[in-house]
């Protein structure tokens, strides 16, 4: 815990019984020991719930309600939270901008892989849903807004993919997978992606995209054979750090996917980044990677006038619209990231199979109110 959050008071927060909490990769890398993540820090930054208790300064958030909670903590009150910029709270975490619950260095707010989470500043964070019970039937896909639904779409729209843009998204990882339903939502004409896992690449093929296996030949040459020209308008990575070359072997390379977006990404395309990259990696076997250093080709970016958006998607920029989109069918994000249900006793299962490559988003049931929920 930040020292300086250690017994700060929240009169504006609210006590949620947690009803859907999924394992996200941002949670894997910590578990794997890639992160100075502490032992005992309880994970979980992805939470939808129900409001159980709201403390006295708390106005507009009813005991009852149940809502989507961005991972993003923010005030409402700072600068870049009045800009939008809700990834980059100024006021909620000590040692720099920016805080989320349950993660390294985001200011020690408890995570929700648990039964109750707290939420500060509740009247500003949370997203109520306007329906009880039409919540409750579709609970399986809204748990995807406190996350990796607005952080696949933020990697899209930053990229610049509009109507009939070719849009390549490395990774079939389920943000990858939530980007290119993004992408799909956003009216893209062609949307690739590519990975080392051949479970994912067929998940990805499951709601109509096209795929790259990136052990069967140079991405320039597949996109080419997809496209009929080795480059597209817009890239997204949803990969991050723990990059593998593109190799049977799949070495670590973690500056690998960078990298193959400047090559394929046109000129005055842009880049999505969307994929997590950290200040310190004390797992990497590479001296320079240990402290975020890597070998990026700057200067191919430069030549070709990209433009690159990084860090924490502001998740309360999108989450009300892709919340409309689920609500009214134009979306089955549930379907396209293969949503798998389990007890919050199974998280660790849960957890071994994600580090193995299983195709699943993998989300957690404190209190069973997901029983007989199914994907849109």
């Amino acid at each position: 815990m930040a020292p300086a959050n250690v017994g700060r008071k929240c009169r504006h927060g609210a006590i949620l019984k947690v009803l859907a909490t999924n394992i996200c990769g941002s949670d894997q890398h910590m578990v794997r020991g890639r992160t100075t993540a502490p032992e005992g820090l309880v994970l979980g930054h992805e939470i939808t719930g129900e409001v159980v208790e709201r403390g006295p300064d708390v106005e507009f958030v009813q005991v009852g309600d149940i809502v989507s909670v961005p991972f993003n903590i923010a005030c409402g009150r700072c600068r870049n939270c009045k800009e939008r910029q809700t990834g980059i709270c100024l006021n909620v975490n000590p040692g720099r901008p920016g805080g989320a619950y349950g993660y390294v260095d985001m200011g020690g707010w408890v995570g929700g892989q648990a039964e109750y989470v707290m939420v500060p500043y509740a009247d500003f964070n949370v997203l109520p849903f306007p329906d009880r019970d039409q919540a409750r039937e579709k609970l399986l896909d809204l748990t995807m807004l406190s996350d990796i639904f607005p952080t696949g779409y933020h990697g899209v729209v930053s990229s610049g993919a509009g109507v009939g843009s070719s849009v390549y998204i490395a990774g079939a990882g389920p943000v990858g997978l939530a980007a290119a339903a993004a992408a799909q939502l956003l009216g893209a004409g062609s949307v690739i992606v590519g990975d080392l896992n051949t479970d994912r690449l067929a998940q990805a093929r499951s709601f109509g995209c096209e795929t790259v296996d990136l052990t069967q030949g140079t991405l320039e040459d597949q996109i080419a054979e997809i496209l009929g020209v080795p480059e597209v308008d817009a890239a997204v990575d949803a990969v991050g750090f723990e990059a593998r070359a593109h190799t049977r072997e799949g070495e670590e390379a973690p500056a690998t996917v960078l990298n193959s977006l400047m090559t394929v990404t046109r000129a005055g395309g842009a880049l999505g980044i969307p994929g997590l990259y950290v200040t310190e990696d004390p797992g990497s076997s590479d001296d320079e990677a240990r402290v975020g250093t890597l070998k990026v080709r700057l200067g191919l970016g430069w030549a070709k006038s990209h433009r690159f958006t990084t860090g924490q998607c502001p998740v309360m920029k999108y989450h009300r619209g892709l919340m409309q989109a689920i609500l009214h069918d134009r979306v089955q994000i549930a379907k396209a990231v293969n949503a798998t249900v389990l007890s919050l006793e199974d998280a660790p299962r849960g957890y071994a199979e994600f580090d193995k490559g299983a195709s699943h988003k993998y989300v957690l049931d404190p209190h069973g109110a997901l029983e007989g929920v199914k994907p849109l």
